[in-house]
Order: structure tokens, then C-alpha cells, then sequence
């Protein structure tokens, strides 16, 4: 049995080519909130192995043969690994053509006893994955045609690794910024509470991502640890930032996470831009200091845009995550009466507003990262069951997050009304993947 698929996406094809030799493309185009993990990449697509990790311990070992590789019109893969070499064969040849000097048309052929129906899916998201990649790449190139060295701490959260793939991708190199020891050239031993002096020297930029989870029950340990993950940490990184930039060894750019929660807990129809006074509330006062301890890197002269992230919408972790697998059973439903507002966003226009961050010098100070049209609560349940094709008739009384969360968790989560838009990226002539709730949730949720 052969599948064969087809697709034109934008870029020449010595750069779509090169696109797929770069570290993190394999990570880019494998769907999101599958039970088929990347164990590790491919360090050549001439005679490199991936290894993914399938259910039950098992793993799958894509091998490519280098008679196959043929730059830039082909390179191939072949399942290698006994004993599912000889219960699932798979040959999957990549094909390059040029449709013209600005465009591609991408052939996947594949050699397989698995049904092309149970295949579609993936050949869908990677098409418009790689489509979409692309055309971030190309705004990319014209805002920093050098490569530059990226840090990044939190490169292993759900943000952290979308966006570690889409940098590599476009020719800069990521140096992750972790807490264990280092495992190669492209990690940095990081101590949140004492960081060394020379922590990031060579880098042009630092994306700080870092933080403890704000999902949980509100007690006083948890919003502890939940300010002292980003207050202090980004303080004391800041600095480390802002004398590295002094001495002419260190970044020039601190892209600073942060998050709506900025705004307050209630804020009803209030429309809130960049400009909006700050909220009340336990999240809020969290995310007004945790934007303060940026101030070293400013005050020395460093572009500090600070991210406002809304509710990710991400198939891998995050909000979307926990809620599948209750909506896939059928058991979803408006919280409440269903009013509040959401502000939300894709996990790649995530990665695009970050990625601009780092490289557009008209960034600068608060940029809030969410999709032009905030839904409510209502809206977001049936959108989602419609994906699912899932009833969400069963309400979920107010009370409920309270039980869970308490009811200071409950306001900062579960009930948070922030009807935020995108004015600043608006100005900047920034656009939006997926600007659709649908759209995303489509994406990510393989439907």
C-alpha cells in the first residue's frame, strides 16, 4: 500500500530544503497531542536516525539512507528497528519540486501497510504546519538576515520547546538555559537564585520563559512559589543581563515573559489595550512585580519587550490539554453563566509574537500576546465541543472551580473575565496565523 500527498507552500526550494536540514524540523511538523513522542532528532536528514517513543515503550526508529538524499529535490526515511520493521514497513520519500522562485510543491510518498485515512490527519497539520513556518521564516529573514545565539529559559515547557524548534528552523542557534547539569554545547547551567556573572556572554538575546505553573489549588505555598519562580529569579537575571550588556559580552535584547493576568481577575466588557491601568487581585499583583524585576536590563540599555500571554491554546499542555479528554467525553459544559471573557491564543502565534520580540527593534515594553477576538466562555465550550463533535450541554456550577481551586484560584482562572486585544501588534502590522478559535483548535486537536 503507497499514500501519496501533495502541497505548494511559499519559499523557494533550495530555502524550503534547507528549512528540513535545520534542527527542530522534525519537532515543528510532528502534530501536537499525540501519543507518538520525539525522542530525538535527526542530526542529519542525509544518514541520521529520529527515534519516537510509541505506546507501551516501544520506540520507532526513522533511519535516512543517504542513497536517497538528493539536494535539494528528495531525501528519505525508512523505518529501521526490529521487530516493527517487519509488522509495519514505512518508506517515506520527501520530495522537493520548484513550482517557481517563490514557491515549492512538497511530495510525500509513503510506502506503508498503515491506511491512508489513519495517516491524513498528520499529512494535514504537517502541510500546514511547514506552509505557515515558512512564512514566518520570511519575515523573519528580512527583520535579522544573520543568525544570532537565542537563550532561553523554560526551553522544556510547552512554550519553551515550540518556540527552541521555530528559532533553530530559521538558522539561529538556541542555547537552553537549565537548572540541571548541562548535556551539551547548547545548554547553560542556570541557578534562578544566583546565576553566574558570565551566564550570558555570546548571547544577542535572552527570552525568559521560566516559572512554576499557576495552575493549582491557591494556597499560600502554591501563590509562593508561584511569585517566587518569576520575581526574583527575573531580577537577578535582569542584572546578570544588564552588566554582561555593559562590558559589550552579553545581549542586547531581554524578552521578558509575563501574562494577562496583569489586568485582574474581573474586568467584564472593559476593553484592554497595552495602556490599561493594572488589576487587583492576587495574579495580578504577582504579574505587576514580576514586570518590575525586569528593570536592570532596561535601565542599561537593553530593549525589553515584556509578553502578556493569554490562555495558550496548545494540544500538548496548558488549558486545552486538561480539557480534551473532559469534552471528548462528552462531559464539557459553560462554566457559570458562561459571560466571562476569554483571551486567547494559538501555541504558534505564541512562538511568532516571541519570535518578533527577539527580533523586531520596534518592540518594545508591554505587548500583549493574544488573538484579535476574545470569545466568551460560552463561545470557547461550543466551539470546542463542535471540533470534538461532542454535546456541551452539562453547565459547570460556579461553585465547582471553587471546591478545586479555592475561590481566590477560582477568580484567577477558572472565572477570570479579561477581554484583552492586541494593540500593539496591530500597530506593528503583525499578523495572526490563526486568528479563528476554531481554526486553532482544529489544528492542534487533529480535526
Amino acid at each position: 500500500m503507497s499514500i501519496h500527498r501533495t502541497t505548494v507552500v511559499p519559499g523557494a526550494i533550495d530555502d524550503v530544503f534547507a528549512w528540513h536540514e535545520r534542527p527542530g524540523a522534525f519537532r515543528r511538523l510532528s502534530p501536537p497531542g499525540s501519543p507518538i513522542g520525539l525522542r530525538s532528532e535527526a542530526t542529519s536528514i542525509r544518514d541520521g536516525q529520529a527515534v519516537l517513543a510509541l505506546p507501551g515503550g516501544l520506540s520507532w526508529v526513522a533511519s535516512h539512507e543517504p542513497s536517497g538524499y538528493r539536494p535539494p529535490f528528495q531525501f528519505v526515511d525508512r523505518l529501521s528497528n526490529f521487530p516493527l520493521r517487519v509488522l509495519t514497513p514505512w518508506k517515506h520519500t520527501h520530495g522537493f519540486e520548484a513550482v517557481d522562485d517563490t514557491h515549492t510543491r512538497i511530495i510525500d510518498h509513503v510506502e506503508t501497510r498503515v491506511p491512508g485515512f489513519a495517516l491524513a490527519p498528520m499529512f494535514d497539520y504537517r502541510h500546514r504546519q511547514l506552509a505557515d513556518d515558512l512564512a514566518t521564516q520570511a519575515w523573519a529573514r528580512d527583520l535579522s538576515p544573520d543568525p544570532l545565539v537565542i537563550g532561553i529559559t523554560g526551553a522544556s515547557g510547552t512554550i519553551g520547546q515550540a518556540l527552541s524548534a521555530l528559532v533553530t528552523t530559521g538558522g539561529h542557534r538556541v542555547v537552553s538555559l537549565v537548572r540541571r547539569e548541562p548535556r551539551g554545547p547548547d545548554e547553560r547551567r542556570w541557578d534562578p537564585d544566583a546565576p553566574d556573572s558570565d551566564l550570558l556572554d555570546g548571547l544577542d538575546v535572552v527570552v525568559h520563559l521560566a516559572g512554576a505553573s499557576i495552575a493549582g489549588r491557591f494556597t499560600d505555598s502554591h501563590v509562593a512559589a508561584v511569585r517566587d519562580s518569576r520575581v526574583g529569579p527575573t531580577r537577578l537575571l535582569a542584572e546578570v543581563a544588564a552588566d554582561a550588556h555593559a562590558a559589550g559580552r552579553g545581549p542586547s535584547v531581554f524578552v521578558a515573559g509575563s501574562a494577562i493576568g496583569y489586568y485582574g481577575d474581573i474586568r467584564g466588557d472593559e476593553e484592554l489595550t497595552e495602556d490599561s491601568e493594572p488589576g487587583t487581585g492576587v495574579v495580578a499583583d504577582i504579574v505587576r512585580d514580576w514586570e518590575a524585576a525586569a528593570a536592570p536590563a532596561r535601565e542599561a540599555g537593553l530593549r525589553v519587550p515584556v509578553i502578556r500571554t493569554g490562555v495558550v491554546q496548545a494540544a500538548a499542555g496548558g488549558m486545552l490539554a486538561l480539557l480534551r479528554p473532559l469534552f471528548t467525553a462528552g462531559l464539557g459544559g459553560r462554566i457559570g453563566g458562561g459571560r466571562q471573557w476569554l483571551s486567547w491564543i494559538g501555541i504558534d502565534d505564541v512562538c511568532d509574537v516571541f519570535y518578533r520580540a527577539a527580533l523586531d527593534d520596534r518592540v518594545d515594553g508591554p505587548v500583549n500576546a493574544v488573538a484579535p477576538d476574545p470569545v466568551r466562555n460560552a463561545e470557547f465550550t461550543r466551539t470546542l465541543g463542535h471540533v470534538l463533535h461532542r454535546p456541551t450541554v452539562l453547565p459547570v456550577p460556579a461553585i465547582a472551580p471553587e471546591l478545586v481551586l479555592t475561590r481566590t484560584g477560582a477568580r484567577s482562572l477558572a472565572l477570570a473575565d479579561q477581554r484583552v486585544v492586541p494593540t500593539r501588534l496591530t500597530a506593528l502590522g503583525h499578523t495572526f496565523r490563526m486568528p479563528d478559535l476554531e481554526q486553532v483548535l482544529r489544528h492542534q486537536l487533529g480535526h
